[in-house]
């Protein structure tokens, strides 16, 4: 078990707050007088911050950089690290031969110490936080797109709850990057960008049923996209709130939403108009509005028929004609399975869905299989559901998708009513597994 570092605790409390005359210092004014210490000593720039004294604090890192050690040791009025409950770095150059996993780990924790999670995890804590340029460039902004998009292609391909705290700690990164000198031509750039990777990352947090923390990266988007001036952004972080809050089982704010981001249609791309079309109708369709659910459906066919992905921005190079098919196929699947409706049309638009999507988004193709899988099971013949549905389950194995798995148990209630056949039987048993692992 790691031990707490109290002597630096102890250190810190004897210190005064610079912002609270009379009081201890907190984490946060102890990590920002490193920084100011490092910058004036040192004539760098670094990022210590509240979370990484209190690791130092909780002892799981007992041997920080040369710098940090010696901005405290300055700061605390110490002269030696072991006052501050800090161990002396020993570099061996004897190498490590012909060793197995375990003695080699004892090598590396220490000669006796029991090989646990927590040693280890303090030899992957960095010492040096990632610098943030002091002046942004377009290299610095083009890293930025390029995080987001392959984050994003992670999340689609993998779902949101495997990669999330890597995506978390790079956008925390980049925002960063929001308070460094930029030229002002690249400046609406660099929100928009960072705003891009800010609407991944609240993407991937929905999907993972962190739903505050989404909201909290959806305003955060939001704030990027009015500061950039970006009518793209708004309008894509608008359409994923909505969509959130109809998952969430709010339809009227998920209604709201999409008529917000649709107030200026005209300064959206073809393909935008149709991604909220799409989405106003899953709202109206929850709320059980189906003529106007028909309706909705409609005009976003006819906007989608417009489409140029030669126009759209980035984060819409997802919505093709599969994506398009599978949001107005979850639109129809509820007027089919709660009122009777549009039974041939939602499963029609659901098996095109199935069909188009590739190996990029297997999210996409497993949920679109399962609510395909769903109907078929309502209103349809049962094994050919089964059939449906084992693929969909094959698929949704390799996600770490919590909302995928809500519809697998959707599934899989819907089917006990047809327990007796096997194909059936063998389908629920194979969901309860999935799910539990999961």
């Amino acid at each position: 078990m790691t031990e707490a570092n109290d002597q630096l605790r102890h250190a810190r409390e004897r210190v005064e707050s610079p912002r609270a005359p009379g009081q201890s210092a907190s984490r946060q004014d102890l990590a920002e007088m490193v920084n100011e210490w490092i910058w004036r000593q040192r004539g760098r720039h670094t990022d210590v911050d509240a979370n990484y004294i209190g690791k130092l604090e909780r002892g799981l890192i007992r041997s920080p950089q040369d710098d940090y050690r010696a901005a405290l040791r300055a700061i605390t009025g110490v002269r030696t690290d072991p006052e501050l409950g800090f161990r002396v770095r020993r570099h061996s150059s004897s190498p490590v031969e012909n060793v197995d996993r375990k003695e080699f780990l004892r090598a590396v924790v220490g000669v006796g110490a029991a090989v646990s999670a927590a040693p280890l995890l303090e030899l992957l804590s960095p010492d040096q936080p990632t610098p943030v340029p002091n002046v942004v460039t377009q290299a610095d902004i083009d890293g930025v797109r390029t995080a987001a998009r392959v984050f994003g292609s992670w999340d689609n391909h993998h779902g949101g709850g495997l990669a999330r705290e890597a995506v978390v700690a790079q956008l925390r990164h980049s925002a960063e990057m929001l308070d460094s000198r930029c030229p002002e031509k690249l400046r609406g750039e660099l929100f928009a960008a960072v705003g891009f990777l800010g609407h991944v990352c609240a993407m991937m947090a929905f999907d993972a049923y962190a739903h505050d923390d989404a909201r909290r990266m959806f305003r955060f988007t939001q704030a990027c996209a009015d500061e950039a001036g970006d009518w793209n952004l708004r309008a894509k972080s608008l359409s994923s709130m909505a969509r959130q809050a109809i998952w969430c089982g709010d339809p009227d704010q998920g209604l709201t939403l999409t008529e917000l981001a649709l107030v200026r249609a005209d300064r959206l791309t073809a393909t935008e108009r149709a991604m909220l079309l799409a989405a106003r109708a899953r709202a109206l369709a929850k709320m059980g509005r189906a003529e106007e659910t028909l309706r909705t459906v409609g005009l976003a066919d006819e906007q989608f028929t417009r489409a140029d992905p030669a126009n759209d921005p980035d984060w819409m190079r997802y919505y093709d004609q599969a994506q398009h098919l599978g949001d107005t196929g979850h639109a129809l699947w509820d007027l089919a399975v709660r009122q009777g409706e549009a039974k041939q049309e939602a499963a029609s638009r659901l098996a095109s869905a199935v069909a188009g999507h590739t190996e990029t988004y297997v999210r996409s193709r497993a949920m679109s299989g399962i609510k395909l899988a769903s109907l078929t099971m309502t209103v349809g013949d049962p094994q050919e559901a089964a059939v449906i549905g084992a693929q969909a389950l094959k698929d949704a194995q390799s996600l770490r998708s919590r909302r995928a798995a809500d519809d697998l148990r959707d599934l899989a209630h819907r089917a006990s009513v047809h327990e007796p056949v096997a194909e059936v039987a063998e389908l629920r048993h194979g969901i309860r597994l999935a799910v539990a692992a999961s």
